[in-house]
């Protein structure tokens, strides 16, 4: 039954991704029998209600033809007419899979802004000469059986030693308790933790550090400490180390733990925040809670971002590789030569292999909040994942947790989920994160921001106190991506010099988790 004889203006209830594209994603719900209009006069009806973030066929898409969207094949017709809902009954998951890659494939560096006219921001500089955004205290146990203590010292530091405005030059005293170590297998469960625990201590947002063993476990502060020598690093920084078992226990070891946090504050107060190039700066990107519009407002106003900072100089890193999946043939493309595209196919076929392994489906990824909001499958959900990377080339991949030796777009190893892919981001040098979600996300990082953007402007409101920016102007039609790019471009600028806080920092979000993937066979 028809809801009304006049047309309605495709653009006012949904968006055409891509011009080639051959569904349209509805930013209401409609009603069935809703008659819509497109750009060329001609109309249709939709033929049921319809969803936030669903989508609906602008034209009849036959049997076994591919269904479009982001101009990319997305699953494949079960005869869907035009106006239908494009839905798991009348459409499968099959996409082309592509793995081609041409032996001449040279794709052009950015276009880089002139020196000159590249911003900056306040940066405390470290010794080796990193700059960081921050300037944590912070407490990392070996093993799970010194995480109690680590977690208790930074506590109870913040609430009696700890004050802004004793220490103004001080982020907060932080810990990062874990469930790893300890007698763990050997292997690459101990060498990432390892890794990560490192790279944590030696990061440039950490200004001090201190180091507790419970004093047997296998990931001990003497190992610790061989696993950077290895590196050839050191940490040039205020340093503390402390034995549980070697104190007197749990009481000991905080009460030492307390002292050390005292005497090590006014040490690291004396770092003073410089200006500096944002050429300077290593921005983490990922997702998480997403919703059909993220892929259509958030992430590309957030690829748009990341665009100006690899132009200013900067360096962008982007993870969780199984949303890669299905749209990894467009990151290959761009990658700076063959060598690089082919590492881009090698690392997300190292993720399948890896999933196989436990008996995982990677098109399982997608959340029951995912599908409902619009992601019906892997596809769809990865084409709108790679947006918040850009448009620039692809330099390179690095494994989980390990810093690029590259500037610029770099795609590091590591899975979906947020509490564990974000701090690979920071293991690997990430400074600040800018976290998009379209459903709502509150997680934050143990020493870096996270920036939260809303894919939407209801979401937005609804979840003020933990969202930083919206994109949601971009689907009302009020802003451009470019707008909301150089919104948000400006925004990290502010948060990494520290003239405004992330909401994830206002209310001390501090997750810390470390994926300790096994090493396959493929």
């Amino acid at each position: 039954m028809k809801t009304s004889t006049r047309s309605t203006p495709i653009a006012d209830i949904a968006v055409v991704v891509n011009q080639f594209d051959n569904v349209a994603v509805v930013k209401q719900a409609v009603p069935a029998g809703l008659l819509v209009e497109l750009l060329d006069g001609s109309t249709f009806e939709l033929k049921s209600e319809i969803a936030p973030g669903n989508r609906f066929a602008l034209r009849n898409i036959p049997e076994g033809e591919h269904v479009l969207q982001y101009g990319q094949p997305i699953g494949t017709s079960h005869e869907i007419k035009r106006g239908e809902a494009v839905t798991h009954s009348n459409m499968t998951n099959e996409v082309p899979t592509v793995r081609e890659v041409p032996e001449d494939l040279a794709t052009p560096a950015p276009d880089y802004i002139p020196a000159a006219q590249r911003k900056t921001f306040m940066g405390f500089r470290r010794a080796d000469g990193r700059i960081g955004t921050r300037n944590f205290l912070l407490i990392v146990p070996t093993s799970m059986c010194a995480s109690h203590e680590a977690l208790q010292i930074s506590t109870l530091a913040e609430f009696m030693t700890y004050s802004r405005e004793r220490f103004p030059n001080v982020d907060g005293v932080s810990a990062i308790p874990h469930n790893k170590g300890c007698g763990c297998q050997d292997g690459s469960p101990v060498e990432l933790l390892l890794r990560v625990l490192s790279n944590y201590a030696d990061h440039p947002n950490v200004g001090g550090v201190i180091l507790l063993e419970l004093g047997c476990e296998k990931t001990n502060l003497s190992v610790l400490e061989s696993y950077l020598e290895r590196l050839g690093r050191k940490l040039n920084k205020p340093l503390v180390r402390i034995g549980i078992q070697q104190v007197g226990g749990t009481q000991g070891a905080i009460h030492a733990g307390l002292e050390a946090v005292e005497r090590m504050l006014p040490e690291l107060n004396k770092a003073v925040r410089e200006p500096v190039p944002m050429s300077e700066l290593v921005l983490g990107v990922k997702c998480g809670g997403s919703d059909a519009f993220s892929g259509i407002s958030a992430n590309p106003s957030l690829g748009c971002a990341s665009d100006l900072l690899v132009r200013s100089g900067g360096t962008v890193l982007i993870t969780e590789v199984p949303e890669f999946c299905g749209a990894e043939h467009l990151l290959a493309q761009r990658a700076k030569d063959a060598a690089t595209a082919r590492a881009v196919y090698n690392m997300v076929d190292w993720y399948k292999a890896y999933a196989d392994k436990w008996g995982a489906d990677l098109g399982e990824n997608p959340s029951p909040g995912n599908v409902a909001g619009g992601l019906l499958n892997i596809t769809i959900k990865s084409l709108g994942a790679i947006a918040k990377a850009g448009t620039t080339r692809v330099e390179g991949v690095t494994d989980y947790g390990i810093p690029p030796q590259e500037r610029g777009l770099v795609l590091m190893q590591g899975p979906g989920y947020d509490q564990e892919s974000t701090p690979g981001l920071v293991a690997a040098g990430a400074t600040v994160v800018v976290f998009t979600t379209g459903r709502g996300s509150t997680i934050g990082n143990a020493i870096a921001p996270v920036i939260k953007l809303a894919s939407n402007n209801q979401v937005f409101q609804r979840m003020s106190g933990d969202l930083d920016l919206s994109a949601g102007d971009v689907l009302d039609g009020t802003a451009s991506i470019s707008d909301v790019g150089a919104q948000v471009f400006e925004h990290i600028r502010r948060v990494a010099s520290g003239e405004v806080q992330a909401k994830a920092e206002v209310h001390k979000h501090r997750e810390f988790q470390v994926w300790t993937k096994s090493a396959i066979s493929l």
